[in-house]
């Protein structure tokens, strides 16, 4: 079995990964690498374990690594050589544009700098993960898309919604078991990320609650990333429900219901927040009251679910949750008092690679970790931190503006996507490193960049009407 999943994986990467190289580089449609993403980072973690587990090779393992960042690499050089004359390209940077390249800057200062304790290449190795979704960002600032290629992203963003609670039925169903015991994901993380299996279902404790009930992550690296993620379908299902003649509506609807389904399986404290904060954040921003009916519906909903029909461990989770018994409710806790701490003792900062779940960031080094904020005021110092919500905050708002102003429909439903999924993971933010989870990061990333790029040209024909009147 585990050699059939890995002969799809392979030639589904292979296959993706040649065509949009093709597409980018001989008929320089650069802006395609994003369909390689949405596909393809979903799977990211699966994918490089199915391979470990059937090759034992971490050569083949770093060619699946790399290729992300490589799609992302070569859509920026082709970028820059089909333009017929770089040096006229004209720069109207807006206020998200200045906090990311401010926030990126500083991060190459610490970089080089001997400041903290990581090595350079630990430190190169964390910079790259802040460099990338950045590099995204401006490939977005610069993406123009057709309606037709609209459509596409959104129905691979739709068909990895469906599929990821299908695989959470399998996972409850079928297997009683989490995706990830068969797919050698345990081995993955011992032999190539140094981590040894923890937990009652020997992967690591993300995967259960703290009375052993399964959390369920489908495809994703764990059900905090499926968590996060499925905002990101439901934001997109729920734009397109708003947006379409009413035959169609149904299909919209089904999405969003297997994205609340994923949502449960994930058993994610702060995503379950976050979703009704989303609704209702879209429902007052954007004026659509019904939503609110509908949260409160679905709020009712799953409070009868909790209180009549829940299994008692899931009964006793969410129990646990409201009233702080929870040992994962009083980690958060430490560790934002050891990541303040650091910040009020050093407010300049101490390094890169010195906080954080990423990979390069070692156990006897790590200060705080889950907080993304505050993950970034440890390394970068205040201003660092202040930089990051900066772009985050303007960026929210740009893209609301966007959606309110613009007159193409498809960069409208692009601008709701990128405000509604950055505000609604304004909470797990709070109890977690998100920009880790690539999938819902990046894409979201990138659609805060289209987004700038429209309310860069509504400006500019405002600023332009404004001068003929």
């Amino acid at each position: 079995m585990a050699l059939i999943f890995f002969l799809i994986i392979a030639f589904a990467v292979a296959a993706g990964f040649l065509w949009t190289v093709q597409q980018m580089v001989f008929k320089g449609k650069w802006t395609y690498f994003i369909f390689f993403l949405t596909a393809f980072l979903p799977f990211y973690i699966t994918s490089l374990s199915v391979v470990f587990l059937v090759t034992g090779s971490t050569l083949l393992v770093s060619f699946f690594q790399i290729s992300k960042e490589l799609i992302v690499l070569i859509a920026g050089l082709t970028f820059i050589s089909y333009q017929k004359n770089l040096y006229t390209y004209p720069f109207r940077l807006q206020s998200t544009d200045w906090f990311m390249l401010l926030f990126i800057s500083l991060a190459v200062i610490f970089l080089f700098l001997p400041i903290g304790e990581a090595s350079f290449i630990n430190k190169a190795l964390y910079f790259k993960s802040m460099l990338i979704p950045s590099v995204v960002y401006f490939l977005g600032r610069n993406t123009h898309f057709e309606k037709l290629e609209f459509k596409r992203l959104f129905q691979i963003i739709f068909v990895v919604a469906i599929s990821s609670f299908l695989m959470n039925l399998v996972e409850n169903f079928l297997l009683g078991a989490h995706l990830q015991q068969f797919t050698g994901y345990a081995l993955f993380n011992e032999e190539i990320n140094g981590i040894e299996p923890s937990g009652n279902y020997n992967l690591t404790w993300t995967f259960e609650t703290a009375n052993a009930m399964k959390r369920l992550g489908s495809f994703y690296s764990d059900p905090l990333e499926l968590a996060s993620s499925v905002l990101l379908g439901f934001a997109a299902g729920l734009i397109w429900f708003l947006t379409s003649q009413k035959r169609h509506q149904w299909k919209y609807l089904l999405i969003m219901l297997c994205c609340i389904g994923s949502l449960i399986f994930a058993s994610s404290r702060a995503s379950f927040v976050a979703f009704f904060l989303m609704i209702f954040f879209v429902a007052l921003v954007f004026k659509l009251y019904k939503l609110i009916g509908f949260g409160f519906l679905s709020l009712v909903v799953f409070v009868v679910f909790v209180v009549f029909f829940a299994p008692e461990d899931f009964y006793f989770f969410v129990v646990d949750t409201l009233t702080f018994a929870d040992t994962s409710s009083i980690g958060h806790v430490v560790e934002w008092g050891l990541a303040l701490d650091s910040m009020l003792t050093n407010p300049l900062g101490i390094g890169l690679a010195m906080s954080g779940n990423f990979g390069s960031v070692s156990d006897e080094l790590r200060v705080g970790g889950e907080n993304q904020f505050l993950i970034y005021g440890v390394q970068l110092g205040w201003i660092g931190m202040i930089l990051y919500i900066s772009t985050l905050l303007t960026g929210i708002r740009n893209s609301i503006f966007v959606f309110k102003n613009s007159d193409n429909l498809n960069l409208a439903r692009i601008a709701f996507v990128a405000g509604t999924v950055k505000a609604g993971l304004l909470l797990p933010l709070f109890t977690a490193n998100v920009e880790i989870y690539t999938y819902v990061s990046w894409i979201s990333w990138w659609m805060v960049g289209v987004s700038i790029n429209e309310y860069s040209r509504i400006k500019a024909v405002t600023h332009t009407n404004e001068l003929v009147r």
